[in-house]
């Protein structure tokens, strides 16, 4: 296990994100999906790879039945459901929590998660909870944003990896990529584009969450050049997963 990072940095107001470790060190992912898991099974794609200094340690559904966890089985990873029914937000976040921490999780990642995090849970993993949004935020928060963004008429849409907040996808934003929207798009082949870019930023995304290299100054995510030292004050000790 690394140690995890939520650090105010040089700047004033600048809180630094990442882990602390040399060449070799692998961050351990927990991912949270209520569906498909594309952006999951991209994400494990790149872990097989090679290409992210990761793994995913742990894939925690809403829903028995979602696609997900059948994804995490078959890549040899822990499956697990939490069914939310009959039970306060609370109780089963700290369950949530709880397993995530018993599985060495030190970066959440959201992927096709259809609830709202609430704010103890947040309080917790804070600085180390990404989701992945299919609009170019702040335009077109909530649910179908590519069905909003067809339907408004916009001519470019896109996507947009950020950190979570309390507030539904107001989070800040660390990496975006724009789509064209087409003349004869439909909000499904609009979707199907603005898909393969988000399996190509989320990726990205956590590689530089993984590499120390992101930092965050108010609303802004300020990106670090490769091998910029990261220095701890000593008042503020390292976060625990």
């Amino acid at each position: 296990m690394v140690a995890v990072e939520a650090v105010w940095g040089a700047s004033p107001g600048a809180m630094a994100v990442g882990v602390v470790g040399g060449a070799g060190v692998v961050l351990r992912l927990g991912v949270l999906a209520s569906g498909r898991g594309t952006n999951l099974q991209a994400i494990l794609d790149a872990c097989a790879r090679g290409d992210l200094p990761a793994s995913v340690a742990v894939v925690v559904s809403d829903r028995a039945d979602a696609q997900a966890l059948e994804r995490a089985r078959r890549a040899g990873v822990p499956a697990i459901f939490v069914d939310p029914r009959g039970r306060k937000k609370a109780d089963f976040e700290a369950e949530i929590s709880r397993i995530l921490r018993e599985h060495g999780v030190e970066l959440v990642c959201l992927a096709g998660y259809m609830r709202v995090l609430g704010r103890t849970f947040l309080r917790e993993w804070e600085g180390r909870v990404l989701n992945i949004h299919p609009s170019l935020l702040p335009a077109f928060p909530g649910l179908e944003a590519q069905r909003q963004a067809w339907d408004y008429g916009v001519k470019v849409s896109g996507c947009t990896v950020h950190f979570v907040v309390p507030e539904v996808d107001a989070g800040p934003i660390i990496l975006q990529a724009a789509v064209p929207v087409l003349g004869d798009d439909t909000p499904e082949s609009l979707a199907a584009r603005i898909l393969e870019q988000e399996h190509r930023i989320y990726v990205e995304a956590i590689r530089l969450y993984a590499e120390g290299r992101l930092r965050i100054e108010g609303r802004r995510v300020v990106i670090l050049p490769p091998g910029e030292p990261r220095v701890r004050p000593e008042h503020l000790p390292p976060r625990q997963p």
